[in-house]
This record gives structure tokens, sequence and C-alpha cells, in this order.
């Protein structure tokens, strides 16, 4: 991968793309749809009215840029911004943890990026989270990275929400390679948060144990943990459950 910053590869030319691409009245409403007001989790962002797939097409341009450049657009107050720099980054990681063009030092960069992009409060709405968390940080120490259950058990410990939420969307990388115990561990430490955003990541990576790991795991973490699991995270990892079943551990509340 290229490192010679190249006026096409730079913070300000990402940052003029998203913005070429925004429209007020899509801003107007992801402002809404992401809680921006007063008091609610994502108080104060700044959007520029690009949804998703805009963004992802425009950051094809991008994959190649200098890992600076990405977090320096990481650092932008602007949502859309921050979004196609993690997206350039999940993309790098995945290139350089490919067989072809295995890079460590690429890896490890990009995951210590993320993290402190992460404590300085930059990845901080559940969109963010949810696009790089499972890669950036679940891949990176599956992969040997680093220490696994310090690393998470750190982060979920946190008085910051959007860094436990890191925590248990990291998990993700294990559930989908066949192994639910970080989620089942990660989550058995979260469940007494009191973030209704906590409550359905909780609840979201319970149900994909069930799913993609083993029925009988979720079903256990339940019978142990469904009398004090809050409503939203028991309704969400119940989902795919029988009718029967999931009328049986709300009646355990």
């Amino acid at each position: 991968m290229t490192t010679d910053l190249v006026p096409e590869l730079t913070a300000a030319a990402l940052q003029a793309a998203i913005d070429a691409a925004g429209d007020p009245e899509d801003a107007l409403f992801l402002q809404r749809f992401f809680k921006t007001g007063p008091g609610e989790y994502g108080e104060g962002d700044v959007f520029v009215g690009v949804r998703v797939p805009a963004t992802r097409a425009i950051v094809k341009r991008f994959e190649r840029m200098p890992l600076s450049e990405a977090l320096r657009t990481l650092r932008s107050p602007v949502h859309e911004h921050r979004l196609a720099a993690l997206l350039v980054m999940v993309r790098q990681f995945a290139v350089a943890s490919s067989a072809r063009q295995r890079d460590d030092a690429l890896r490890s960069a990009l995951h210590d990026g993320y993290l402190d992009a992460v404590r300085e409060g930059c990845v901080n709405n559940w969109d963010l989270v949810d696009a790089s968390a499972e890669y950036l940080v679940g891949e990176f120490l599956r992969g040997g990275g680093g220490d696994a259950d310090a690393e998470l058990d750190a982060l979920a410990a946190s008085p910051a929400l959007w860094e436990r939420r890191v925590a248990m969307l990291a998990t993700f990388a294990w559930t989908k390679a066949g192994d639910g115990g970080p989620a089942l561990r990660i989550a058995s430490l979260l469940l007494d948060d009191r973030e209704d955003l906590m409550h359905k990541a909780v609840g979201w990576m319970l149900r994909e144990v069930g799913k993609r790991v083993d029925r009988a795991l979720l079903l256990g973490f339940l019978d142990a943990h469904a009398a004090r699991m809050p409503r939203t995270a028991l309704s969400y990892a119940t989902e795919h459950l029988s009718p029967e079943d999931r009328a049986r551990y709300r009646a355990l509340r």
C-alpha cells in the first residue's frame, strides 16, 4: 500500500468529496435519526446529509490513502467524514490481513489508531461503532494481535458508552468464526448497563451466538441470566426463539 501523500488521497480531498454529495434535507433527517438534540446520545453531532451507500461509493476512491490522512479525517466534526474514514480503515485492515498482502505492522497501526480515536470520542455513535469494532478490534485481537480478554474487559468497564459498545461489537468477530465464548463473557459483564443502546447491543450479540454458533449456548446463558436482563436485551436475544420460549424467559423477569 502506497504511503505517498498525493492530492487525490488526502483528508481534505475525502472530506470535499463527501461534502459535495451532501443534501440539506437528508442532513436534517440524519440529525434527528441519530439523536443529536440536547441530552440525546448524539448531542451536537454534525451531518452534511450523505447516506451510507453514497459514502461507501466515495470511499472506494480513497482506500489507498495514507493512514495518517484517514486518522485526520476521523477527527472531523462531520459525522459522514468520520464514517468514511472508518470504512477506509476497515478496508485497509482487510487487505493487510489477507494471505497475499499480510502486513502486521499496518494491522497494529490501524488498531492502535482506532482505539485512540475511540477514547478521544471520535467514534461516537452506534453506526460508527458497528461499522468498525468487529474488524479493527475484534479481528485484530482474534488474530493474536494482543491480550483479547484484558482489552475487551477494559473497554467493557469504561464509563464511556461508545467504548462499551466497541467491546460488545468486537465479539462479533469470534461469533462469526464459530466461537461464542467472548460474546457470552462480555455480555455477562454488561448486563447491568443502564444505556438502552447497550441493551440492544448485548441482546443482538447474544442472538447471533444462538443463530451462528450454538442455540444451546444461548439458552444456557438465558437460563442463568434472563431474570436480571433488561427487557430490551432479552427481547433482542430471543427474537428467533419460539413464542413459547420467549414467553418463558420473559416470565423469569
